[in-house]
C-alpha cells in the first residue's frame, strides 16, 4: 500500500481546512493509506516512509511559513543520501498571490529531490467552499495516481 503524507502548517486555521478538505479526498482512495502530521511533527522519517507528498502553508509576506521552513531546514540535508524523489503537490492559503510562496518551496524541493505533479492550489483570500473542493480533489489525484503506480 502506498503512503501519501500531508505536512502542514497553519496558524489561522485556513490552511488547516485546505489540509483537511485534501485529507478528505485522498481518503477516498482505500489503496493509499494518507497521513497528516503538522510541520513541526513531521520528521525525515515520515519522509522516508512516505510515497508522495502534499505540502500546506500560508503564504506570510510572499513566503512560506515560518513552520514549514523549519521542516524543510530539518530534513534537507539529511534527505540528501536518499535522494528521495517523491512527487509532490502544493496547497497555500493567500492573502496576496501566492506565487512567492510556491515559487521558494519549489525551488528547495528540487533539491531533495522532489517532482511536481500537480499544478499548485492557491486559495486567495478567505477559504470557500471552492477553495476546499480543490484541495479535496488534489488530495483525490495524489492518493489515485499513487495507487495506480503513475507518481
Amino acid at each position: 500500500m502506498k503512503t501519501l503524507l500531508i505536512v502542514y502548517h497553519s496558524q489561522t486555521g485556513n490552511t488547516a481546512q485546505l489540509a483537511d478538505a485534501a485529507y478528505q479526498g485522498a481518503c477516498q482512495v482505500p489503496e493509499t493509506h494518507t497521513r497528516v502530521l503538522r510541520a513541526f511533527d513531521a520528521t525525515l522519517d515520515d519522509l522516508r516512509t512516505c510515497h508522495g507528498v502534499l505540502f500546506g502553508t500560508p503564504e506570510n509576506f510572499g513566503y512560506m511559513s515560518g513552520a514549514l521552513k523549519d521542516f524543510f531546514d530539518r530534513t534537507f540535508y539529511p534527505a540528501q543520501p536518499y535522494r528521495l524523489n517523491l512527487p509532490y503537490a502544493l496547497c497555500i492559503s493567500a492573502g496576496n498571490d501566492g506565487t512567492g510562496a510556491v515559487r521558494q518551496i519549489d525551488r528547495i524541493l528540487l533539491g531533495y529531490p522532489m517532482r511536481q505533479v500537480a499544478d499548485p492550489v492557491i486559495c486567495r483570500g478567505v477559504v470557500t467552499a471552492e477553495h476546499l473542493a480543490q484541495c479535496e480533489e488534489l488530495g483525490q489525484l495524489l492518493a489515485t495516481g499513487l495507487a495506480c503506480g503513475i507518481f
